[in-house]
Formats: C-alpha cells, sequence, structure tokens
C-alpha cells in the first residue's frame, strides 16, 4: 500500500537525517553510510531504529 501523497517528502531516518525512498513494504534509507530499512505495518510507517532491519 503505498503511503500518502507528500508524506514521503516529509519523513527523514530517525539514526542520520537522510531521506527515504519506499521499497516494497519497507521505507529505505538512501543515506550512503546508513541504509536502515523501516516497516510500514498496516500503512504506518514505524520510524523506530530498534524496528529497523540493517543492510546485507
Amino acid at each position: 500500500m503505498p503511503l500518502e501523497a507528500g508524506l514521503l517528502e516529509i519523513l527523514a531516518c530517525p539514526a542520520c537525517h537522510a531521506p527515504l525512498k519506499e521499497e516494497e513494504s519497507e521505507l529505505v534509507c538512501i543515506g550512503q553510510d546508513c541504509g536502515l530499512a523501516y516497516p510500514v505495518r498496516d500503512g504506518i510507517p514505524v520510524l523506530l531504529v530498534d524496528e529497523a532491519r540493517r543492510p546485507a
């Protein structure tokens, strides 16, 4: 389920403050050294570092 228009433009990674991009059911940080992937549950982004998936 895509996020509401304009919401992605104002969201940022809580760890490094870089922009996020939507991929399937996650929001992925596009920061060079970060790359955390935050889950989206029931259309709501869970922007908690403890809930994020680390890059492979």
